[in-house]
């Protein structure tokens, strides 16, 4: 196989030609600006996961939006939010103290400690399954229509999303290349590296773009160690651009045990993408599954 040197920043260009090309990875809606909560409304709501966040917008909720967790970074308009933290590690002070009426938030959001005394305290704390396919992603939209009084809107939400999603499950079944094995890397943490096993959202993205996970035999995320990466051979190692930064790099990446002994390693066919847009499942997943397809198949062209 001839080396290949192809940077992320080569593969960025290419989802970006990939989005204007396709359509496909347009921004589906129009999401509304924010603004101060209207007094006369009860409905004060705390999202807990960036996706949440995102439907909130799109479905035009987020006049209601009084705080939001560090993933809640797109739309830009909603880092402009009030913030209670990570969502792993939510303060009782900081929720209370945005008098919310309402807390929206993933299954990752806790302690639950935290969450028991927010719902003692007579605060209504919904808990949304994260069900990493397209089907979860149409039951939190649902959801949160009911919770935020946005009914006819998930409705309207729902009906674009299939047909995108068709479309581009679509382009999928079209990719030329053969199956590829790919290695999802979650760095974030430069001294807890892991490797993603199954039900994960990493896996879920790989098995709708056709990929196969280079690692098997365990559910959810383990430390990465050279014996399992170098077993695995990947042709692509995958991870989000937040794991590439605390990597150090390309470079970076490449040192981590056993990856320089891989295929992929050798030929540094290394993608990545925004966390909360690969992994996120939310109102962009049809635009990350075509991004991710898009960046697989001209990486193994190459």
């Amino acid at each position: 196989m001839r080396r290949v040197t192809y940077s992320v920043q080569q593969v960025n260009l290419e989802r970006r030609k990939a989005c204007l090309q396709l359509g496909a990875l347009a921004v589906l809606f129009t999401v509304a600006p924010t603004h101060a909560a209207n007094p006369a409304n009860s409905r004060r709501i705390v999202s807990v996961g960036g996706a949440l966040t995102e439907i909130v917008f799109v479905l035009q909720a987020n006049a209601d939006l009084v705080g939001v967790d560090t993933t809640s970074l797109y739309p830009e308009s909603a880092q402009k939010l009030p913030s209670v933290g990570y969502a792993r590690s939510l303060s009782i002070e900081g929720v209370l103290a945005l008098a919310p009426t309402q807390v929206i938030a993933t299954e990752d959001a806790g302690p639950p400690a935290v969450l028991r005394q927010l719902s003692a305290s007579g605060i209504s704390v919904n808990v949304l399954a994260a069900n990493h396919r397209f089907e979860g992603l149409n039951e939190r939209i649902k959801r949160i229509g009911e919770l935020t009084g946005r009914v006819a809107q998930a409705n309207t939400m729902q009906q674009t999303l299939q047909q995108e999603w068709v479309r581009v499950r679509a382009q999928v079944a079209q990719r030329t290349t053969k199956p590829v094995r790919v290695l999802f890397v979650l760095a974030h943490t430069p001294n807890q590296v892991m490797v993603a096993g199954t039900d994960t959202s990493a896996h879920a993205m790989l098995d709708y773009v056709g990929a196969a996970n280079a690692i098997n035999g365990f559910s959810g995320y383990k430390p990465l160690t050279p014996e399992a990466v170098i077993a695995a051979q990947p042709d692509i190692i995958l991870l989000t651009d937040q794991g590439l930064k605390a990597a150090g790099g390309m470079d970076g990446i490449l040192k981590l045990p056993g990856l320089e002994q891989t295929a992929a390693g050798r030929s540094r066919r290394v993608i990545s993408m925004e966390a909360m847009f690969l992994l996120g499942f939310g109102p962009r997943l049809p635009a990350a599954v075509s991004a991710l397809d898009a960046a697989i198949e001209k990486m193994m062209r190459v």
